[in-house]
């Protein structure tokens, strides 16, 4: 208990922790997580371990997190973040704690152990009823007053071996939004009527703004996420940057054209659009499509292959993660979905559109730092790729 507190502090001195009642910092700040063995660290962004671990220990009143999945390794840097959420709750705060139901059956121990926990409620999530697909958002609130989303499952391997990007933010209409999101799903959750959406923030003009998926199963409508995304590709002068884990028009024999259009549109107006997937896509299916993308005048395409750690294979780790998009260094989306149909029509994700320059040229800089090494190669479309091991 003493450590944790120590770090805490230290947090709080950083600015990572939640902050106090009423401070009005309204601040979106990156957060990493970077495979170990790698040169892949940044020391300005903070590592999400930290920051989550600030946040939680700061709670007072409320803590909600809507999570893919809980997955946890003896001695990880996932262990201390429990404990945080179970020190919360020992101290009055309200635990809420949303997982997909599907995965809740293949990593049940950390949904089993928080629900043990004295003013904790669990509830597994079949989303697969209500729009489809799996609660694939990875996300939390603080006292309703701060809120981490992103790229980073509440997975012990997200923290130590994946190379992810995520954001902290107290901007209200964020906050706010993300709640409604939250509300909306425990209600569904808990067995409340199909029809019913929470929506308690108000839309605001604002250079930050909360989107989500799907549609049709959202608190509002207007944040759908997708045709968000298509408007900031179609409106490039310059450069289009688009990280992902997979990114995929075509899935069984259907071709879904809405993103890979708007990539097209811009290389055809002469925009220069650098995609950069992680090696997974290698497998029949995925590979394909980006072969067909990656030949177009005015496109790259590059794979990305993390090194294995030295102490031995890690399943389902070693792989970039992170999913945003830059558009001219000046615009930017972040979120949790993937390029593929499911995520924007079936399955549950958030994001953030940001029209700040600054936050734009931060995650354009962390964008060509990987491009830019060994780790990223373009796609030959020559080439016959053979998929990495996985698990």
């Amino acid at each position: 208990m003493a450590s944790l507190l120590r770090a805490v502090a230290a947090l709080m001195l950083l600015g990572l922790a939640a902050p106090a009642r009423g401070t009005p910092s309204s601040e979106l700040q990156l957060v990493e997580s970077w495979p170990v063995g790698t040169a892949l660290d940044h020391p300005d962004i903070p590592d999400a371990a930290d920051v989550w671990l600030g946040m939680i220990a700061g709670a007072r009143r409320s803590l909600d997190l809507a999570e893919f999945y809980f997955s946890g390794e003896k001695g990880s840097r996932l262990e201390p973040i429990v404990a945080a959420i179970e020190a919360a709750a020992r101290r009055g705060v309200k635990v809420r704690v949303l997982g997909d139901a599907k995965f809740a059956g293949t990593y049940p121990e950390i949904l089993d152990r928080l629900a043990a926990a004295p003013n904790v409620q669990v509830r597994r999530y079949d989303f697969g009823k209500v729009g489809g697909g799996v609660l694939h958002a990875k996300y939390f609130v603080v006292d309703g007053t701060v809120a981490f989303l992103g790229s980073q499952n509440f997975d012990w391997r997200s923290l130590t071996h994946i190379q992810e990007l995520g954001v902290r933010t107290d901007i209200p209409a964020v906050v706010r939004g993300l709640a409604d999101v939250f509300e909306t799903d425990w209600a569904l959750a808990g067995g409340a009527d199909r029809a019913t959406r929470v929506r308690n923030a108000a839309p605001v003009a604002a250079e930050v703004k909360l989107v989500a998926s799907p549609k049709g199963w959202l608190p509002d409508e207007s944040a759908w996420d997708l045709p968000r995304i298509v408007e900031l590709i179609d409106g490039a002068r310059k450069t289009v940057r688009v990280q992902l884990l997979s990114y995929q028009a075509g899935r069984r024999g259907e071709y879904w054209d809405e993103l890979e259009d708007a990539l097209r549109r811009a290389a055809a107006r002469g925009v220069t659009v650098q995609l950069m997937i992680s090696d997974w896509a290698k497998r029949p299916g995925s590979i394909e499509g980006l072969k067909s993308l990656g030949v177009l005048p005015h496109v790259t395409v590059k794979l990305v292959t993390i090194p294995a750690w030295s102490g031995g294979f890690v399943p389902f780790a070693r792989v970039v993660h992170a999913k945003y998009l830059v558009v001219d260094g000046e615009r930017a989306w972040l979120g949790t979905s993937n390029w593929e149909k499911d995520y924007f029509y079936q399955s549950r994700n958030v994001g953030i559109i940001v029209g700040q320059k600054p936050f734009a040229d931060r995650l354009e800089r962390f964008f060509l730092d990987l491009w830019q090494t060994e780790l990223a190669v373009a796609i030959d479309p020559a080439a016959t790729y053979t998929p990495p091991r996985r698990e």
